[in-house]
């Protein structure tokens, strides 16, 4: 979903299309001003074609003072190839930002350094205040309860930001490399007996890795598992995580996520713009 913020006035275009497919896109109420905030909350990439046009139309009224408030950078996991054959999608999709001309570009929680380096004027805001928030929901206790990061990824991303929790542990996937399937995983570091768990990773698509996480560490006897994603894709719903009593709430921003909160009463959604 697009829309545009112009002197604390909400302006959200109106996209209908033609019976070929393509659009017509109406901006109405667009006022000179010194500048523009476009806000993307990404659902899927006829969107960016939305964004060139509409950033392209302010470009041709004269209006140049124009920032991207983007909180979920698409593509960032495409951010390597391995093969002539594969598309580097990360590198011509910042390549097409940057083409924009933007002043800013605000992201959350960036998947990849790679992103972060490709985009020009970015700002990477990171998720303390966001998973802090969902910790206070939570009921989470740093001098006693255990923050755990799924993989040494998510690990090396947050440690060092959550530094003043007594309990720190980690998992180590194994994985059936043939299939790509999660057979289960290693836990290293301190899990209290009795205690609760808060589980923190920056994307979830299915839930796979948390599910396994939270399995194990019911085994090792912590009492309520919580979890939080910076990024959810709705595909979570497809997954086991909202099934069954493992976990007791998910924790996500808005900055991907449009499941109902009604439908699926174990997920909360921090607003993040």
């Amino acid at each position: 979903m697009l829309k545009i913020m112009c002197g604390g006035s909400e302006i959200l275009p109106k996209i209908i299309n033609f019976p070929d497919g393509t659009m017509k896109i109406d901006l109405e109420n667009i006022t000179e001003n010194v500048s523009y905030e476009i806000v993307w909350r990404y659902e899927n990439e006829t969107e960016f074609v939305q964004l060139i046009y509409i950033t392209e139309h302010l470009h041709s009224l004269g209006y140049y003072d124009i920032s991207l408030n983007m909180p979920y950078l698409p593509n960032a996991r495409m951010d390597r190839v391995k093969a002539d054959s594969e598309v580097f999608t990360l590198k011509y999709f910042s390549k097409l930002i940057n083409s924009l001309g933007f002043k800013n570009v605000r992201v959350i929680d960036v998947h990849s350094s790679v992103g972060a380096a490709l985009v020009d004027h970015i700002t990477v805001e990171s998720p303390e205040k966001y998973i802090r928030q969902a910790m206070e929901m939570s009921g989470i206790d740093k001098d006693n309860d255990c923050i755990f990061f799924p993989d040494e990824g998510s690990c090396k991303r947050y440690s060092s930001i959550f530094s003043d929790f007594a309990n720190v542990a980690f998992g180590i996937k194994k994985r059936d490399w043939k299939t790509g399937q999660i057979l289960g995983l290693d836990i290293h570091g301190t899990v209290p007996d009795g205690k609760n768990v808060f589980i923190i990773d920056d994307i979830c698509s299915y839930g796979g890795t948390v599910y396994h996480s939270a399995l194990k560490l019911k085994e090792l006897g912590c009492k309520k598992v919580f979890a939080y994603f910076t990024h959810c894709e709705n595909s979570i719903a497809k997954g086991e995580l909202f099934n069954g009593d493992l976990i007791e709430n998910v924790f996500t921003t808005n900055s991907l996520c449009t499941l109902s909160t009604e439908e699926y009463p174990k997920l909360s959604i921090i607003n993040c713009l």
